[in-house]
């Protein structure tokens, strides 16, 4: 078996992190496993030594854009995860949104904006008809990314031209939506064969009060509570939401959706993660912990539905 982490996205050092401890993970129950970066040496290993099945834990772009996925369909090696075009379609967060929306599910209000037709247009013009439309406050992150990398909270409209600076950093296309007050919560879907389920609500609660890079991936500066305590009609609620999500994108084996439950209990999908975060800091190895599963056994369950395929 092979765990595939690193590559040459912004998160290069969350991934290889997510991959130790995955191949750890493997190796305490029994698993044989080979960790290693994304080079120009992993087409001659996948065409003259191609491993029973691949874990994936690339995030970011060339992670979770489906361009990975694609290499490893061309030379016929099994993997855990969502397929190439599945990928594709979940990475874009504007074209996720209108397709859960589709499903039923609830989406915050949004605008879509490249940084040529911003700067070409007029900024400044621009940014007061955002507000205007989508009010305050508000959150702009790019359309394509992880980690919440370039995403920023917008409360006031002299702050948003840094937020739109700070996101076009990280990629070209920058994603502006309605903020949603609320409980944030992280909901686990697996499926090692007999059907997606949820496992238990994880509930956010940044120092900061903003679940940014750092506050994701610095030990105690978030605090988490699982299960989240959600009313049992909400958290299932949220269940039946990360599910729904992870069938309308056509998902498979592993994700997670990202949600805000609001004052009345509705949960808010905002995105979906199809190579979430596995480090001592992430959200789906305490779900796992919460339900009960051991986290080798959950890799290695995941792994064997990938190799039978």
């Amino acid at each position: 078996m092979l765990v595939l982490a690193g590559g040459l996205s912004h998160e290069r050092d969350v991934s290889l992190r997510s991959g130790r401890r995955v191949a750890d993970a493997l190796r305490s129950v029994g698993v044989e496993v080979e960790q290693r970066d994304v080079d120009a040496s992993l087409v001659e290993r996948l065409r003259n030594d191609p491993p029973d099945a691949v874990f994936p834990v690339l995030h970011g772009v060339t992670g979770e854009d489906g361009a990975l996925r694609q290499v490893l369909d061309l030379y016929g090696v099994p993997y855990v995860g969502a397929d190439a075009a599945a990928c594709r379609t979940a990475f874009d967060k504007p074209v996720a949104s209108t397709m859960v929306r589709s499903a039923g599910l609830q989406s915050p209000e949004s605008v879509v904006l490249g940084h040529d037709t911003f700067r070409e247009l007029g900024a400044a013009a621009l940014m007061e008809a955002v507000v205007g439309q989508i009010g305050l406050p508000l959150v702009v992150k790019p359309a394509r990314g992880g980690s919440a990398l370039g995403a920023s909270i917008v409360r006031t409209l002299d702050e948003l031209p840094s937020a739109m600076v700070n996101c076009y950093a990280y990629g070209p296309v920058a994603l502006i939506e309605r903020y949603i007050d609320g409980t944030e919560v992280a909901v686990t879907v697996v499926d090692t064969g007999d059907g997606p389920r949820a496992l238990p609500a994880v509930e956010i609660q940044p120092d900061s009060g903003f679940y940014d890079y750092e506050a994701r991936y610095t030990a105690g500066a978030t605090q988490f509570v699982v299960p989240a305590r959600l009313d049992a009609a909400v958290a299932a609620a949220c269940a039946d939401a990360a599910v729904t999500a992870h069938r309308a994108l056509g998902l498979r084996d592993l994700s997670r959706s990202d949600l805000v439950v609001d004052a009345d209990g509705v949960p808010w999908f905002l995105e979906v993660n199809v190579a979430p975060g596995m480090t001592e800091t992430s959200l789906v190895p305490l779900a796992a912990e919460a339900a009960g599963i051991e986290l080798g056994v959950l890799c290695r369950d995941l792994l064997a539905a990938a190799a039978a395929r």
